[in-house]
């Protein structure tokens, strides 16, 4: 410790320890490494805490609050530890709403601490005050507000408690400034009893005659499938599913969260299912006997019309939320628990006996696989979007790599051709779908893995949403590199109006108002001249770049973004009349998949 903290220090300790530095010793008990703040008038005096303590807790200064919080998420999504943000009051606070509602729908653990006006003048519509618990009330999982200093440690502690444990999601602290400078004389318990009456998420175990009932259910079918989401890669059960799936041999698919909980390169696995994933899983599912759904929660963009979806056969739903059974689809094995548990017991109970003769199943994926695979243009100029997400792929296969996607077309388009084979190497906003989350939450997975590569594989629209995350990458030396497939619109916008309303542009398109769509090269698929112009925004910001518009040079540009020792931003020109195929329109069946 320096001079100066030893000052700090005692002359903290003389003075008694403040509600702030009550907080922040609170989160290095906890285990937090790293914070992700942004200052104000009301969380000040937790922001002197954090200086004085640098030694032991890293604090990284995003540019914008919504940026530190999917900072946050990039750190929980891809360590699976709780990650942490900060912000002052008002509008400091209501900028974290979106990334908790994000974070919720996703079930991320994470803890967001709000700085608030004084007790005395909570409801006066003080200067920069919210009732934050109040707005965020339906996006969190539990939420607090802070009334006295002897409740600091016991909030941090249970707030990390519920954030992490059964199905995770994000907790808010709200902290009035008056209790952050309030003082005691002596330091607090840091490990105190909890206060959490009815909240019991360790319970959560399978019932024998339920293991007994699944396994006589696999025994019977002939043509099971493994439909497997995000709750399975919350459990830790990636080993338990590998076992299983090899042991029986049953197809796996996944959601758009569940990508990494089997290899995605795997003859077994049919990739993702559901409005824009692979043709055969979704014939899979349709013809499927037995449906074995685990940690997943029946999303609309998985089923489509709800009740044709898997209309002909079993299902067994294993979930550690029980209210998720029978929510969307009725199931006839129920089970509410940890299906990390619920693998375990399978793969000790199942005999060579129960597990199913399935070849003529397997004979029958196989031709779907044949005759529908996934589409890569193949073209000597354009660089087009599916085929770049294949080229990172070959470029990056022997290096630990951090994938995060803003949303759009680019987001699609790398779950279908990037073949995950671990689990939290890839960060998607699937549930609320919000543009801007890609780079901050590289950001942040790269703050929490430091020696891997982490890439934001992000499209113009949904790059500037959150552009200013530049800075923190290049003052915090978080060398993040940024794939940018840029065509210049809001490219899944742009493909609904092609599809369902004859190709009218209803602000779409990202360029001047005054100036023409297209009139340049690749027979006007390519812009003349993009806007607005990324490279020198990212190297104003201090951050390497490059544009590319031919594919002959592509590989040779992406291997230089990938040895660059810092921050790259490398803007890919792309056609923008590609479409994301498949395509199940909303509401609609695997009967009506679009393909071409």
């Amino acid at each position: 410790m320096s001079t100066t903290q030893h000052q700090r220090s005692a002359a903290r300790d003389a003075a008694g320890i403040s509600g702030a530095d009550i907080l922040v010793d609170s989160l290095i008990h906890q285990g937090v490494e790293c914070i992700f703040a942004y200052p104000g008038g009301a969380s000040m005096p937790l922001h002197q805490s954090l200086i004085a303590r640098e030694d032991r807790l890293r604090t990284i200064l995003p540019r914008h609050e919504q940026g530190g919080g999917f900072a946050a998420q990039g750190y929980a999504r891809s360590t699976g530890r709780v990650g942490v943000c900060m912000a002052t009051s008002g509008p400091g606070a209501t900028n974290l709403v979106t990334t908790l509602a994000d974070a919720k729908m996703d079930s991320v653990p994470m803890v967001a601490i709000t700085g608030q006006v004084s007790k005395h003048v909570i409801g006066t519509d003080a200067f920069q005050e919210t009732p934050i618990v109040e707005v965020c009330r339906a996006v969190t999982k539990h939420h607090y507000l802070i009334t006295e200093i002897e409740d600091v440690a016991r909030i941090v502690k249970e707030a990390f408690y519920v954030a992490q444990t059964g199905r995770p999601g994000p907790v808010l602290i709200d902290f009035p400034k008056d209790i952050q400078v309030l003082r005691l004389d002596n330091p607090p318990d840091f490990d105190p009893p909890t206060d959490l009456p009815g909240y019991h998420p360790e319970g959560r175990i399978s019932q024998p005659e339920q293991i007994g009932q699944t396994i006589a259910a696999i025994r019977r079918s002939r043509r099971p499938i493994l439909y497997v989401g995000g709750g399975m890669i919350n459990s830790g059960a990636f080993e338990q599913l590998t076992t299983f799936a090899r042991r029986t041999g049953i197809p796996v698919t996944t959601t758009l969260m569940g990508l990494g909980v089997f290899p995605g390169d795997d003859p077994q696995s049919l990739g993702m299912l559901g409005m824009h994933g692979t043709v055969y899983s979704n014939y899979a599912i349709n013809e499927a006997d037995l449906l074995l759904a685990l940690g997943v929660r029946f999303d609309d963009r998985v089923t489509g019309k709800l009740e044709e979806f898997a209309r002909h056969g079993k299902i067994v739903h294993v979930d550690i939320d029980p209210s998720e059974i029978h929510k969307n689809k009725e199931a006839h094995i129920p089970i509410v628990a940890d299906v990390a548990d619920v693998l375990e017991q399978l793969n000790q109970q199942l005999t060579d006996e129960d597990v199913p003769e399935i070849s003529e199943w397997i004979s029958q994926i196989d031709r779907w696989k044949q005759d529908n695979p996934l589409v890569c243009p193949d073209d000597e100029t354009l660089i087009f979007p599916q085929a770049a997400i294949r080229e990172l792929a070959r470029q990056t296969r022997d290096r630990d790599t951090f994938v995060s996607v803003g949303v759009g077309q680019h987001q699609m388009w790398s779950a279908q051709h990037f073949p995950f084979r671990l689990p939290r190497r890839w960060m998607s906003s699937s549930g609320l779908g919000t543009m801007g989350f890609g780079l901050p939450t590289a950001m942040g997975a790269q703050a929490a893995n430091p020696g891997a590569l982490c890439i934001d594989i992000d499209g113009d629209g949904s790059f500037q949403m959150n552009i200013q995350e530049l800075a923190t990458l290049h003052c915090e030396k978080l060398p993040v590199k940024i794939l940018l497939l840029n065509n210049q619109h809001l490219g899944m916008v742009m493909q609904w109006e092609d599809r369902f309303f004859d190709g009218r542009r209803a602000h779409t398109w990202l360029g001047p108002v005054d100036a023409p769509e297209y009139t340049g090269d690749g027979d006007g698929q390519l812009a003349e001249k993009t806007y607005p112009d990324f490279v020198s925004i990212a190297r104003g910001y201090g951050v390497e770049a490059a544009q590319v518009r031919n594919r002959d040079q592509f590989p040779d540009a992406l291997a230089t973004m990938l040895a660059c020792d810092g921050p790259y931003l490398l803007d890919v020109v792309c056609p923008y009349q590609e479409h994301v195929l498949p395509m199940i329109p909303s509401g609609h069946t695997v009967r009506d998949i679009i393909t071409e």
